[in-house]
């Protein structure tokens, strides 16, 4: 028989052994779309992740790498059962992805609740930018706010007085409005909310005839994911190309381009959109990412994607400068603040919201050498940009 002693040390033993072999891998749940015609944004997301994770070899630091993919249908509370899944059951180390604003409104508590690290790969609503900022969320895209901004200023070095506004009606279409309004010093002339969610407005004539009807210089516009490809074609249906030029933010990407140019909706080439990603900046990381990405899918990457791609690096950079220890939440908190990595835009680092301090850039639609519509860098619009909500957010 064992004496008392020598029993209570084995029984130690084993359970730092079944801890230390729990701490072998990092588990990651990644949130996204994955059905529905808004499925087209996902894929591009989920193809960047596991592109990413082929290029650290599955690895972080010491630590293996577990993913977790979940669809949250387009739905706020669907996304907050698949958050609480990855949570509860799956006792995920971080929650990453996110591209719709009122899904991560909707599932950011249960994440945060849990001590656990949400990484938003897309949405950035402004709430969360600022009152309801939190230690253990972290943003690898922009506020709302920040993309529509650099438009905003990009029509005021134009010369542009007066806009026609479009967006879905839901949180982030209300960022994106508000983004632009808050910079243009021209008047707005229209605007239009339209019906958003799994039964979204796909026909916007009604609206294109009155942004036509305005009076104004050009027609601002956000629509992501299909109904991005559906606004354009009508656009260029109505006659509207070089008559009420286009102004977008997330509808012109890599996602809807080669539909585009597959239906010779040629209305689209020369149009302008800002953004704080393109593929043709010039950093070895984003060479590689976007190099890859063409090779393995034959398109380019979208900025959903480079967003994603960016997350895992994040995580990897936060894991190995902790030296893969999960459960020191304030070292991977600081670290992760850090935002040691080779991103993908270039460097940039973070405030105090957590949300990217970063570049945005001015791109145009053009045509490559292999005959690929894509889109290019023409200037750069703001330089380290903050969000404006971040003096909201009581975290130093």
């Amino acid at each position: 028989m064992l004496n008392k002693t020598l029993r209570t040390f084995l029984i130690a033993c084993a359970v730092f052994a079944t801890g230390a072999a729990q701490a072998a891998s990092v588990k990651i749940g990644f949130i996204t779309t994955l059905t529905t015609p808004a499925s087209v944004i996902g894929e591009d997301m989920k193809n960047s992740v596991e592109l990413a994770l082929e290029h650290i070899g599955y690895k972080m630091g010491p630590l293996d790498v577990e993913i977790i993919f979940e669809d949250d249908g387009f739905k706020p509370d669907v996304g907050k059962q698949k958050t609480d899944k990855l949570v509860k059951q799956d006792d995920v180390d971080f929650v990453v992805g996110y591209i719709w604003s009122h899904v991560l409104l909707a599932s950011m508590k249960s994440v945060t609740d849990a001590d656990k690290f949400l990484i938003s790969a897309n949405a950035g609503p402004s709430q969360i930018a600022g009152k309801r900022c939190h230690p253990n969320f972290f943003s690898t895209s922009w506020q709302n706010d920040q993309t529509p901004m650099a438009m905003g200023e990009h029509l005021n070095q134009q010369g542009v007085k007066s806009i026609y506004v479009m967006a879905p009606n839901y949180a982030a279409g209300k960022d994106m409005v508000a983004g632009v309004e808050s910079t243009f010093k021209g008047k707005v002339l229209g605007k239009d909310l339209t019906k958003w969610g799994a039964d979204a407005q796909l026909d916007f004539s009604a609206e294109l005839a009155k942004a036509r009807a305005s009076g104004a210089e050009a027609l601002y516009v956000f629509y992501p994911g299909k109904a991005g490809g559906a606004f354009i074609k009508q656009y260029q249906q109505a006659g509207l190309q070089g008559v009420l030029p286009l102004y977008s933010v997330f509808t012109v990407d890599s996602i809807a381009l080669p539909k585009l140019q597959a239906a010779g909706l040629t209305g689209v080439l020369g149009s302008k959109n800002t953004q704080q990603w393109s593929p043709d900046i010039l950093n070895a990381a984003n060479q590689r990412f976007v190099g890859d990405y063409l090779k393995k899918h034959g398109v380019y990457p979208s900025f959903y994607g480079a967003q994603s791609y960016d997350a895992i690096m994040l995580i990897k950079s936060a894991i190995e400068k902790t030296g893969g220890n999960l459960k020191d939440k304030a070292a991977l908190r600081a670290a992760l603040k850090q935002a040691d990595f080779d991103s993908v835009r270039g460097k940039y680092k973070y405030g105090n919201n957590h949300m990217p301090i970063q570049n945005f850039y001015l791109r145009e639609v053009v045509v490559d050498d292999a005959g690929r519509w894509t889109t290019k860098i023409v200037a750069k619009v703001f330089d380290n940009h903050q969000d404006p909500h971040a003096k909201k957010c009581k975290m130093k």
